[in-house]
């Protein structure tokens, strides 16, 4: 978020419309540099990337594996904002995803939409050029990543398939 709240002002900004991607890049590029130095000049060993996010982690996981749902006219590649921020939030044509709450805290995130149909691709290189980001800084880090598992046990069938579908059986795909 940043120590003045800096990501907050620059996505509502982005959002209403009175800046552009290329702003909110910046103030997030700047707050990441930020944090890995400090925590780079504390003598913190394994520095985290991929930790920042402009919305949630899980969202930016089913980015990350192109698990966007169909009613958001996705049609592959890299996921840009526009379709990020049109899983969490709606546009005026469709809704946002679900959004719960993170285990038993006040956090929330949202909820991927899975089915048998779903097709997992590599679609968003945040976690790697965050890394790459830090790499260029001087400062080694750890990616981090939700896990597979948990990616799957914090998702849900998506409309149209049975509640009861096993979402543990995209492991496989």
């Amino acid at each position: 978020m940043g120590p003045k709240r800096e990501l907050k002002f620059a996505l509502e900004s982005f959002w209403d419309g009175k800046s552009s991607a290329e702003d909110l890049e910046k103030v997030a590029t700047d707050l990441r540099a930020s944090i890995w130095k400090q925590m780079a000049d504390a003598g913190i060993k394994y520095i985290p990337s991929n930790t920042f996010s402009y919305y949630d982690q899980v969202l930016d996981t089913a980015a990350m594996l192109g698990a966007v749902p169909e009613r958001y006219s996705w049609t592959g590649g890299e996921i840009g904002f526009s379709t990020y921020f049109s899983m969490a939030r709606g546009n005026t044509t469709v809704p946002a995803m679900e959004m719960t709450k993170w285990f038993d805290t006040n956090y929330h995130f949202i909820v991927p939409e899975l089915g048998p149909n779903t097709k997992f691709s590599y679609s968003s290189h945040k976690a790697v050029n965050e890394y790459k980001e830090a790499k260029a800084l001087g400062v080694d880090t750890v990616p981090v990543l939700v896990g597979p598992v948990s990616y799957l046990l914090l998702s849900k069938p998506a409309k149209g398939v049975e509640k009861s579908f096993a979402l543990l059986s995209l492991l496989s795909s």
